[in-house]
Formats: C-alpha cells, sequence, structure tokens
C-alpha cells in the first residue's frame, strides 16, 4: 500500500513541459503527469475553450522558430526550466494520394511540425538539465514512422522515422549525464484528430467513416486487440516512462498499438 501511495505523487516537484498538450493524446499527458504531481505547462497554437487551471498554458505555433523561442524564454523566466519534456506536438493533416500531389511546401510543413518543432525545443530546454544532470525527454513518435502507407501518411511517416532516429541519437549523447530520452509509438488511438483524419479519408473514397475506419484497420494488418487505444492508456504508458521507476530506461522506442506492429 505504501508502494501505491507513494506513485501516486511520484513527480511532486517536477516542472513538466507537454507540447499540443490541449486535447488528444497530449491532453491525457498532461492530465497524468498532474495526477502524479508534477506542475505542467502546455503549449498549443490556440487557447483552449475550456480553462484548465491546472496546467500552465502557452499559446505558441512550435513550427515557427521565433515561437519556440518564445515558449523557452517565458519557462525559464517563470519556472527555471523544466525537468520532463514531452514533445507530443505533430499532426498528420497533408493531402493523400502519393508522391505526385506532394508539394515542396507539403514536405517542409510534415518535417517542421513533426520533427524540427521537437529538434529546436530539446536544443532549447535540454541545457538546464545538462546542468542539473537529470531530466527525461520523450518524442511522441508514430508506429506510421516504421510502417508507413503511401495513400495517405508519406510525409508524416517521413518526419516521424527521421524522430525515430533523432531521438535514439540524442539519447546516447546525453544519457552519461543524467538525462533518459526515449521514444513512444502509439498506434491507432480514438482521438478527435483521428476522428477528422478518417473523415477525410472517408469523404474522398466516397464511403461511410464506419467502413474507412475499417479498412485503415485492414490496410495496417489488423489489431488484435480489436479497437484503438483510448488516450490515456498511452499517457500512462509516459507517466510511467518519466517516473523514477524507468530510471534505467532510455534510448529505446516504446510501441503501444494493440498488437498491431507486425514484426518482432
Amino acid at each position: 500500500m505504501e508502494n501505491i501511495q507513494n506513485q501516486t505523487q511520484e513527480l511532486e516537484g517536477r516542472i513538466a513541459l507537454v507540447t499540443g498538450g490541449t486535447k488528444g493524446i497530449g491532453k491525457a499527458i498532461a492530465d497524468r503527469l498532474t495526477q502524479a504531481g508534477a506542475k505542467v505547462i502546455v503549449t498549443a497554437r490556440n487557447q483552449p475553450g475550456e480553462i484548465d487551471l491546472q496546467h500552465y498554458f502557452i499559446a505558441a505555433d512550435l513550427s515557427v522558430p521565433s515561437d519556440v523561442t518564445k515558449v523557452a524564454n517565458e519557462i525559464h523566466e517563470q519556472f527555471g526550466g523544466v525537468d520532463i519534456l514531452v514533445n507530443n506536438m505533430g499532426s498528420n493533416t497533408l493531402p493523400g494520394g502519393g508522391f505526385s500531389v506532394l508539394t515542396d511546401e507539403h514536405w517542409d510543413q510534415a518535417l517542421q511540425v513533426n520533427l524540427l518543432s521537437s529538434v529546436r525545443l530539446d536544443r532549447a530546454l535540454l541545457p538546464k538539465m545538462l546542468e542539473q544532470k537529470s531530466g527525461v525527454i520523450i518524442h511522441i513518435s508514430s508506429t506510421s514512422g516504421m510502417l508507413p502507407i503511401w495513400e495517405s501518411t508519406m510525409p508524416y511517416s517521413a518526419a516521424k522515422a527521421a524522430l525515430n532516429a533523432y531521438s535514439k541519437t540524442l539519447s546516447g549523447e546525453v544519457a552519461a549525464q543524467g538525462v533518459r530520452v526515449i521514444t513512444v509509438s502509439p498506434g491507432l488511438n480514438k482521438t478527435q484528430a483521428m476522428a477528422t483524419f478518417l473523415e477525410d479519408l472517408a469523404k474522398s473514397a466516397g464511403i461511410s467513416v464506419e467502413q474507412m475506419s475499417q479498412n485503415l484497420m485492414e490496410r495496417l494488418g489488423g489489431i488484435p486487440l480489436g479497437r484503438m487505444a483510448d488516450p490515456k492508456e498511452t499517457a500512462e504508458l509516459v507517466n510511467f516512462l518519466v517516473s523514477p521507476r524507468a530510471s534505467y530506461i532510455t534510448g529505446a522506442n516504446y510501441i503501444i498499438d494493440g498488437g498491431n506492429f507486425p514484426v518482432v
């Protein structure tokens, strides 16, 4: 019982930043870290409709370098730095249909949002972690980075694959200095963003959202657990990875996909 009670507030005194933290997986992570005792900062482009007094909010578009600088400066001024950084920001909103419909602007947008926003924020906030010789960075990637679908995720998958490689190399650089870097690759999560993605695909294909959802799961090879994840399930994994219980884990990529990924 004592061990369980200790775990409920095991992040007390820690400062955490969750990007894209006002909805979907990001909000679930922010809420879970708060529940574990952390003071959580969230970023998003727009203030959420319902004010969440649990979290310190900074409006920012992290695909814009100057906004990354703004966020880092405010964090350093208000909190001195962070102990936990969850780079959750990402999106797959570009046109489907393969290489011929994708412009240079589309590719640049995918890289800015899904890769370079994390690279820049790490560069801004990591020095303080290295100075204090402790910290955890989580990069939220996607199984799409290892299992791409040309019809709908080409630039997104390429950017997430690059994020996976970057995260692994960064972990090797900073591990000896007390900072852990871990990748989490969710599969399909039942979020509003996923619902919009499926609606757009269904409209383009002229079929129902239900049929498109089934088609997507079949295209991915099926999900043995038979459903999409609840974002809270992904958040629970992240909460464990940033906790002292995961103190010997770094450089790994954790796949959380209901058994979908087809290789050992």
